[in-house]
């Protein structure tokens, strides 16, 4: 499930790159070698050792300041593109070597010129991972293909006819999306040298391009869609189930380009399900959840409130989603498995020292939030009435992954205006 949610956002990537049309996007195409340096952060007291972390990353890019497509005028023409990169955490013995492909969209910001921020998501593969007999130092991945993701702020130091100079900074992340545990995951803060070539191939610029005025739109829709997830609930109870999701949202977008919303959520977990009629430790007789038993399907639910984000990049959607959990009466019982002792057994003895439901707890339990990529049937330049699309999230419990997900949805727009 895992790989085939990477697989989804890899294609993704190549839509993104190939979904344009026009002169404009050849001489528009950049390339990118980048250096880092910085240091891989420990996730907890029993994070392996390392040095400085180094990376090399290449991307190939395209501006699009004279695309003529609205999105691409209302961002104020952002680049777009792959990027791919090797990276030593500083412990190669342990931890290996990561080797990423992320695509990424990257604008000005504060009305500067040669600043900008940049985001990606993407896949990574890892060359060392967990193995209690042979690499039991490495706590950090378990899995050989995990997500990858980093944002970054780059200044533009030395401008020139062919290449620009920059210096970045920011965080870069890898983990598995919970789908096998451990899961510590990478965290990274890194500064950079990079070098932005323009135009290598030497494409004819087009210094005439004549962009389409657009005029300012708005219009209301709904949308519905169901969720096929995965995840695991302990490193005792590491195998992978299932997670379902239905969820709808209304709202409005502006301009072809940016959408805002309000919605609910509805899922339901396998694990927590399974864990409750299976008669496990901790729903046992005399045991803190034993009244789970009474209503299995309800426990195991979690039902949620969400405000949603989104851009469109034409067939492409970026997508962020911040909720609350009314209920997710199941997740007191993870915590308390997951946030005691390490290697919670699943057979867990009455001494054992289980979570604590801190405040910690009490704000993972009612946050959530999601972030993914869409793929519409019908590009958003056209403004379709009816739409569907594909979409690959990952959605977690605050910032901590919580499972990986595919998903199919279906849009209806309501008649737009003009503003």
């Amino acid at each position: 499930m895992k790989n085939l949610t990477i697989v989804f956002f890899l294609f993704l990537c190549g839509l993104t790159m190939g979904q344009n049309e026009g002169e404009w996007k050849n001489s528009a195409f950049t390339f990118t070698p980048e250096i880092l340096f910085g240091k891989t952060m420990e996730g907890n007291e029993g994070f392996p050792s390392t040095r400085f972390q180094k990376q090399i990353v290449l991307s190939f890019g395209r501006y699009h300041t004279n695309d003529p497509q609205q999105w691409a005028q209302q961002l104020k023409g952002p680049k777009t593109g792959i990027s791919m990169g090797v990276t030593d955490f500083g412990n190669l013995d342990t931890l290996g070597l990561a080797f990423s492909v992320l695509p990424f969209i990257e604008f000005k910001v504060f009305g500067n010129e040669r600043l900008t921020f940049q985001t990606a998501m993407g896949a990574s593969y890892s060359t060392k991972k967990h193995d209690p007999e042979t690499n039991p130092q490495n706590n950090v991945v378990t899995t050989d293909l995990t997500w990858a993701f980093r944002s970054y702020f780059y200044y533009m130091f030395l401008r020139g006819d062919n290449i620009d100079w920059r210096l970045g900074l920011g965080y870069s992340h890898h983990s598995n999306g919970h789908m096998r545990l451990l899961n510590i995951g990478f965290n990274s803060f890194l500064v950079s040298l990079s070098a932005d070539i323009k135009n290598p191939l030497k494409y004819p610029e087009n210094e005439n391009a004549i962009l389409p005025n657009y005029n300012q739109t708005v219009y209301d829709y709904f949308a519905f869609r169901g969720g096929f997830g995965q995840n695991v609930l302990g490193v005792a109870i590491n195998d992978r189930q299932n997670v379902y999701t239905i969820a709808g949202e209304y709202g409005r977008v502006y301009n072809n380009t940016y959408k805002v919303g309000i919605g609910f959520y509805a899922r339901l977990y396998e694990h927590y399900h399974n864990y409750i009629i299976d008669n496990e430790s901790l729903v046992q007789t005399g045991r803190e959840f034993e009244y789970f038993k009474d209503n299995p399907l309800y426990y195991a639910s979690n039902l949620g409130i969400s405000i949603h984000g989104e851009v469109f990049l034409n067939h492409i959607g970026i997508d962020l989603q911040l909720g609350y959990n009314i209920y997710k009466p199941a997740y007191k019982l993870d915590y308390r498995i997951n946030e005691g002792w390490e290697n919670t057994p699943r057979e867990i003895p009455t001494d054992w020292v289980l979570g604590d439901l801190n405040f910690k707890y009490k704000i993972k339990h009612r946050i959530s939030s999601r972030i993914g990529l869409k793929y519409y049937l019908i590009g958003m330049e056209n403004s379709p009435k009816n739409n569907f699309y594909l979409g690959a999230h990952l959605s977690a419990n605050l910032g901590q992954a919580d499972f990986s997900e595919l998903s199919f949805g279906y849009v209806y727009n309501f008649n737009f205006r003009e503003r």
